[in-house]
């Protein structure tokens, strides 16, 4: 709730700026100027990094007895006050000869948070280089150890903003479940006898949550990161671009911060099309399989698809299935209960396919959590639009959508017309799929007899995460009909 509420707030006063949201109210008291924040990288390139805040200041990292004394200005930020509301519905019909079952799904929230007037604190860059000039970072110090032994960055906190008052943060959330199922049995005597037993659940769930914020609470900070070298020296990076680590024992490079460079060589600025753009991306797409999704159960498939459908209206909810299935998938200690911007269902939907496999080695993870997180981990990084779209598209718009996209991405020419899928005949259905690929910077075109897709090096990875997401989405709906 903290969390969503402060993501918000970035979003909406510093959307692509530097500013960090503060996820936790515990991580509060960490952050203050000077303190060191350590930056970890994610599993695929197009995901933003995570930042975990730490118990230690630069002072604790550096030799020799002398403190160093941030000098820190203080000015007036802003009054900020944000109300969200998110509507979610979704129906299920199935039915098996004589029986039949309706399962429908209402529920909304409204998150309002009241922040009030804040403030922002500012670290003298200058005078701390000035200060710190002649000092080494003790290597032996642990939390250095540590992270030589992974690709982690330092950084330092070189701002926050803070609450000057108390203030309240508030959500409201409805949910309603209705069950009806209807179960005809054909008498012995002949068909003209029928027996019919029906029943009919209405569930309500409601929940009123305020939490009060004290005066001083860290809502969102900015860092430096920090270049160590193995000598101890250390600089600060103050460009934008420039990235930080700990020089390794072997003369590999550190990974650029703009992992995006052979986009724009690829491109040079001009529209090309889709298959040029996709090859240019690093890291490729080999190692990125989500077949293993269409092995799940049809049921299993069936409340994944619904439940993703469901994260697709909320961004919150998808971030944090995609850190509860990063958690699973790298073999650390899972606890759903912890994740609380998660519905009810959307538990659920994940502890039926945890418990699915609970039986795997966890050295051995299952292939199909690996697919189901890099389907998640794409979805998450989709623009608001495009989410938006996703989620009011039909199962058989997807499937189509989806062998479109195949056919554009393994030909650098124009499509013959006759290849766009039966659904994407309709023009008000190629006009969703055009919405589509605009929303990820990428033009749809069609004359009397071609069709082909371009784009440029602004729309980065945005085109692979697309055509990720409608695939991984296009296997979960398979036989759903």
């Amino acid at each position: 709730m903290f969390s969503k509420a402060t993501a918000n707030f970035v979003r909406q006063i510093d959307p692509e700026g530097s500013l960090i949201h503060v996820s936790r109210v515990n991580d509060s008291k960490k952050l203050v100027p000077m303190a060191l924040v350590v930056k970890r990288n994610r599993i695929w390139f197009w995901q933003s990094p995570k930042y975990q805040p730490t118990d230690f200041t630069l002072n604790d990292l550096l030799q020799g007895d002398k403190v160093l004394g941030p000098d820190v200005s203080e000015t007036e930020f802003l009054t900020y006050k944000g109300t969200f509301r998110d509507k979610l519905s979704g129906k299920l019909d199935t039915e098996a000869g004589s029986a039949s079952a309706t399962l429908e799904a209402l529920g909304s929230s409204r998150l309002q948070s009241c922040f009030g007037k804040l403030k922002k604190e500012d670290l003298d860059v200058k005078k701390l280089l000035q200060d710190s000039s002649s000092r080494l970072v003790d290597m032996q110090n642990p939390l250095v150890q540590q992270l030589e032994k992974r690709a982690d960055v330092l950084a330092v906190v070189k701002e926050r903003i803070l609450t000057t008052n108390s203030c309240s943060i508030t959500q409201t959330k409805k949910e309603q479940c209705i069950f009806q199922g209807m179960l005809g049995l054909l008498g012995m005597l002949g068909n003209s006898v029928k027996v019919c037993a029906k029943d009919s659940n209405n569930i309500e769930v409601d929940s009123d949550v305020s939490l009060e914020i004290p005066s001083g609470t860290v809502i969102a900070y900015s860092i430096l990161e920090l270049e160590i070298k193995k000598n101890g020296h250390y600089d600060i990076c103050l460009q934008p671009g420039t990235i930080g680590g700990i020089e390794a024992d072997s003369p590999v490079p550190w990974p650029s911060h703009d992992s995006l460079d052979t986009v724009d060589e690829g491109c040079n600025g001009k529209m090309v099309p889709l298959k040029v753009a996709l090859s240019a991306l690093p890291n490729g797409s080999q190692e990125m399989d989500l077949s293993p999704l269409a092995e799940l159960s049809q049921a299993a498939r069936c409340a994944l698809f619904k439940r993703l459908q469901e994260a697709l209206r909320d961004r919150t909810a998808l971030s944090y299935m995609e850190c509860l299935l990063e958690e699973l998938c790298s073999g650390e200690t899972l606890d759903i209960d912890k994740y609380e911007e998660l519905s009810e269902s959307q538990r659920k939907a994940l502890s039926a396919l945890l418990d699915n496999h609970a039986e795997d080695s966890q050295c051995h993870l299952p292939a199909c959590l690996d697919a189901a997180h890099l389907l998640v981990s794409a979805m998450e990084a989709l623009p608001d639009q495009t989410l938006s779209l996703l989620s009011e598209s039909r199962l058989d718009f997807l499937e189509a959508f989806d062998t479109l996209m195949c056919r554009l991405k393994k030909s650098s020419e124009p499509l013959s017309i006759q290849c766009l899928p039966v659904p994407l005949q309709d023009n008000q259905v190629f006009q969703l799929a055009e919405q589509l690929l605009s929303s990820t910077n990428v033009t749809l075109k069609r004359d009397s007899h071609r069709l082909w897709a371009e784009t440029g090096n602004e729309a980065g990875a945005l085109p692979l995460v697309l055509c990720l997401s409608i695939q991984g989405l296009s296997l979960l709906c398979k036989e759903l009909k």
